[in-house]
């Protein structure tokens, strides 16, 4: 029986984020993908994805995955529901609350988007990324501009308002890997640091070489990753 990998994507994603970890996987576990692109709160998309397990039996190995703001839903999860999950890996995420300079900077993402959504997707790439790359920077900007200003709008709003589930995090007995890009723009190590910290048995797995966007960047290290959680 394989094992079922739960992905949730981050924000201005859609499955297209996983593709290459997905195709790797393909022959090793059940690779099932969150759809984040309709919910307006991290509560919503935590609910939407559970229910892609609810089929699911409970002997069968589920491993929770989530990438950015996948990794605020993948820690709603794993504060709410932490028995349904054999192990997790959070990659280039964080567990701290907003704060009000945090907030202010969404709301300013917000007006950006409303403003001029293309330039803003195309700066969005270029930060993602440790060093330029043409290649990459097309896929991520065709993605996200099929993921829509409208969506990127609602996300942003759901990200500002996720809770802070640090007190439940810190009671989990699951391992969790905590992946971050050396050279991560978006969500500095300094915020998987504080995860890794957060969280009772996590492993911590720095990423030379890399900036954000590593299921793009350096999908061989997330596939390493998901292999050992699927040990484990």
């Amino acid at each position: 029986m394989k094992p079922v990998l739960l992905l949730i994507p981050g924000m201005l994603n859609d499955a297209r984020i996983w593709a290459d970890v997905a195709d790797a996987l393909a022959d090793e576990a059940e690779v099932r993908i969150v759809d984040v692109l309709t919910q307006d709160s991290i509560a919503a998309m935590a609910r939407d994805a559970l229910a892609r397990v609810a089929d699911v039996p409970p002997e069968r190995p589920v491993v929770l995955v989530g990438f950015s703001m996948g990794g605020y839903v993948a820690g709603e999860l794993l504060a709410t529901v932490p028995d349904r999950w054999c192990a997790a890996v959070l990659i280039a995420t964080g567990c701290l609350p907003e704060t009000p300079e945090s907030a202010a900077g969404r709301e300013m993402a917000i007006a950006a988007f409303r403003a001029d959504f293309e330039a803003t997707i195309q700066g969005v790439a270029r930060r993602g990324l440790a060093k330029p790359d043409a290649a990459l920077q097309a896929r991520m900007v065709s993605m996200m501009r099929d993921v829509g200003a409208d969506a990127a709008i609602r996300q942003t709003q759901a990200i500002r308002t996720r809770a802070d589930h640090r007190i439940a995090l810190g009671t989990l007995a699951l391992p969790v890997q905590v992946l971050c890009g050396r050279q991560d723009r978006v969500t500095p190590p300094p915020m998987s640091q504080t995860l890794a910290d957060t969280l009772p048995n996590a492993t911590l797995h720095w990423v030379d070489d890399a900036g954000h966007m590593l299921p793009l960047e350096h999908p061989q290290v997330v596939v390493a990753a998901l292999r050992r959680a699927v040990a484990a």
